[in-house]
């Protein structure tokens, strides 16, 4: 048995997140994507622990569940704090067994002068791997995951305030990290390049702050959908597949500065310097850059580690595209909501629905448009400095 999981999302209590992001919603989200455990998220704010303490059922197993939805206790926390010299950004994915161990947190978080009931991924001013310590201290089941490791502001190896590896961010509690999550701008191969990463499982999760982006990366694990499984899939690499946005989409992708245009490749970098051409600002160096930096030769150095991964383009993407149409628009929402209920969700629909299947619902253009992505025939324009990049069927 497998089941997918997205373990970073948000509720509408975080910062830059839809108020439409209530349970109900998430999990109803959940059923039309197709994904079978999902992170409650935010388990650290105070009127959102009271919505999931007050609506979540406790399985026999001990794990959660929503609407037929298992949920496992998940947050996002933001450590900020300086280490040699230099500001540090670094978020971390948390998981917990049980509530018990949620409200200790809570405690040891407010105990710290975290603000717990402003954003719903509070930032705390202790190091990565302090808090790794406390959060074991309270319940050595606990998870922690670096979160998308290479963004350039708040990724453990990101350019402006990250570390050049696992160790020098957490040093003695680098044991205890499982895994690494990849962010939208990075793909499991990307990373399996870095030595720094070695015997760390790779997983890609979808930092959905709106209902839609739900599950737009997910990892698929081998068990059943709960925690003693999660921590198995972990701690010990039972990833069996990793659904990924195409690295190029990501907003960090490339060397860029967004205000002025400016995007650049790697080497185009190399040879011109890291200033802006048009005004001379730092330019902010993107993953791939970052990647290279801390790849060594360039070659892949951790077969072990590597899983099966599919590169897509979002449903409502191909549909807008096909259309002709903007995505928030009622035609691609009533299509979109169309083909999910017809072929088993999205993640069906972009990996394993066949091409008469996809025709007869939503059409031929769609039809053709899934099969190029499958295919990687593409077509990108690459993100960077924080805009996103496209990505579209090759004509």
């Amino acid at each position: 048995m497998s089941f997918t999981a997205d373990l970073h999302l948000h509720s509408r209590y975080a910062y830059a997140c839809s108020k439409n992001l209530t349970l109900a919603n998430i999990a109803a989200w959940a059923k039309i994507k197709g994904i079978d455990l999902l992170s409650t998220a935010d388990f650290t704010h105070p009127a959102w622990l009271a919505e999931l303490e007050g609506n979540l059922t406790q399985t026999a197993e001990g794990d959660f569940e929503f609407d037929g939805v298992r949920f496992v206790l998940g947050t996002e926390l933001s450590c900020v704090y300086k280490q040699g010299g230099r500001s540090r950004r670094v978020h971390l994915l948390v998981f917990a067994p049980d509530l018990e161990s949620v409200r200790g947190i809570r405690e040891m978080l407010s105990g710290l002068n975290a603000k717990l009931n402003g954003d719903g991924r509070p930032t705390i001013g202790v190091s990565a791997r302090d808090l790794t310590a406390r959060l074991l201290d309270i319940n050595a089941d606990c998870l922690v995951v670096p979160a998308h490791i290479w963004t350039p502001w708040y990724g453990m190896l990101g350019s402006k305030s990250g570390f050049d590896s696992l160790d020098e961010c957490f040093e003695d509690m680098t044991p205890h990290i499982p895994a690494v999550e990849t962010g939208l701008s990075s793909d499991p191969e990307m990373n399996w390049r870095v030595p720094a990463l070695a015997g760390k499982s790779i997983v890609s999760f979808s930092d959905a702050h709106s209902l839609p982006n739900l599950g737009r990366e997910l990892t698929e694990f081998s068990g059943t959908p709960g925690y003693q499984d999660l921590a198995a899939g972990l701690n010990e690499n039972r990833v069996e597949r990793t659904i990924e946005f195409f690295p190029e989409e990501g907003k960090y992708h490339l060397n860029g500065h967004r205000k002025c245009g400016v995007s650049q490749s790697p080497d185009e970098t190399t040879q011109a310097g890291t200033r802006c051409p048009e005004c001379g600002r730092p330019l902010t160096l993107g993953v791939l850059h970052r990647v290279r930096d801390l790849s060594g030769d360039g070659q892949t150095v951790d077969e072990a580690a590597r899983r099966p991964y599919d590169r897509l383009v979002p449903l409502v993407e191909l549909l807008s595209q096909t259309l002709g149409k903007g995505r928030a628009t009622k035609s691609v929402a009533t299509a979109y909501h169309h083909i999910c209920s017809e072929l088993g969700g999205e993640i069906q629909v972009l990996t394993e629905a066949p091409f008469d299947d996809l025709e007869r619902v939503g059409g031929q253009a769609l039809a053709v448009a899934v099969t190029k992505v499958r295919a990687g025939q593409v077509e990108m324009v690459p993100g960077f400095d924080g805009q996103y990049g496209t990505v579209r069927p090759a004509d």
